[in-house]
């Protein structure tokens, strides 16, 4: 158990306020036609996400203040508790369908996201389960088979909704902390056929995952369909140029651009402050998977390494699906872009995570 605790990485706290707040600022550009159209209020979207930012820095100074080997205590009840809520959601009645998927619970004027949750529980739990295991992760049946099978049941339970863009973070975000833990690499090769052919499965057996592959491929055969979203995109990338059109500038979101605030609010900063402002955004994000991975690196025990390369790997997988879904790079899939992209469940969870990172780097020799 770590005994001697430092302030937390003040570099890392930087670039998180960085990025918040330039997510707020992108809310409120990329919303605010879109707010005033619907709500008469063109603050609308802008003064919940400020609401939803308050709780997670809220969230993140209170898990930062808590011992990161508390959340290995009580991670069986937290994953319990994550489980509980993904089977509510899908009761009628409990779960709101939004955009074709039952992932919401509603609780007054607001509601959760339990798969959100779960992508934070799963980390928590397996870390613990992985560094308590770690002397068998290189047996299949004593290992690997045990910590992936916990790992697939809430797979499943978040494809029922249906949500591939959540649990494939999930997934991915496992696979590397399972990588990380030292299992065999022959392991992966195998899980990781059975895994393509499965996922060829799981779009085939939805029609509308297929057009999505398809709009992917040739997004110009159905230009006010499926591929409608991918060509807004890049219509607003392309303009953009090297210093972009102006912060506020925008013509897409002036309803060209479905909900421009969410999944492809990159598209918008891109095409207002260009290539500069977008690799400024790419260059915080990569300092802040450089600090996460010294905090890795450098953490007293397993269970905080195997934490902080859950937390980080998280955040890192999705950035890269949402970027690349933006730039026309993968198909469409519904992920937000960390910090940025309007969502209450989303920023606040990741905010908390980031808050038991800031902790073990409070231990960490960094």
């Amino acid at each position: 158990m770590p005994l001697k605790k430092a302030a937390p990485d003040f570099l890392l706290l930087i670039l998180i306020f960085s990025l918040l707040a330039l997510g707020l600022i992108m809310v409120y550009s990329a919303s605010a036609i879109w707010a005033d159209y619907n709500f008469d209020d063109s603050f609308y979207f802008f003064k919940r996400q400020l609401l939803f930012a308050g709780l997670g820095i809220f969230a993140m100074f209170f898990t930062m203040k808590i011992d990161y080997w508390t959340w290995r205590t009580w991670a069986k009840v937290l994953v319990i508790l994550c489980f509980i809520l993904l089977i509510a959601v899908l009761i009628p009645g409990v779960g709101n369908v939004r955009n074709g998927s039952r992932s919401w619970i509603g609780i007054g004027a607001f509601s959760i996201q339990p798969s959100e949750f779960m992508k934070l529980g799963m980390i928590i739990f397996l870390a613990r389960f992985l560094s308590t295991h770690q002397k068998n992760i290189t047996s299949f049946k004593r290992g690997l088979l045990p910590s992936l099978s916990i790992v697939l049941f809430a797979f499943g339970l978040i494809m029922l909704q249906p949500d591939l863009g959540t649990a494939t973070v999930m997934v991915g975000t496992c696979i590397v902390m399972i990588f990380v833990s030292g299992a065999k690499i022959s392991h992966f090769l195998t899980l990781g056929f059975i895994g393509f052919i499965g996922f060829i499965g799981l779009i085939a057996s939805a029609p509308y995952r297929i057009r999505r592959i398809t709009a992917f491929l040739d997004p110009w055969q159905d230009p006010t369909g499926d591929g409608f979203q991918i060509i807004q995109s890049l219509y607003a990338i392309g303009p953009g140029g090297l210093f972009g059109l102006g912060l506020g500038q925008s013509r897409q979101k002036f309803f060209y651009l479905p909900e421009p605030q969410t999944d492809f609010i990159f598209a918008i900063l891109a095409e207002e402050l260009g290539f500069i402002g977008g690799s400024f955004v790419l260059l915080l994000f990569a300092l802040l998977l450089w600090r996460g991975i010294r905090i890795a690196l450098n953490a007293p025990d397993l269970y905080g390494s195997l934490l902080a390369v859950g937390i980080i790997s998280m955040i890192a997988i999705q950035v890269m699906i949402n970027i690349g879904v933006v730039t026309g790079l993968i198909p469409v899939t519904g992920i937000t872009l960390p910090f940025f992209s309007y969502g209450g469940s989303s920023l606040t969870i990741m905010l908390a995570a980031v808050g038991i990172l800031l902790n073990i780097s409070r231990y960490a020799r960094i």
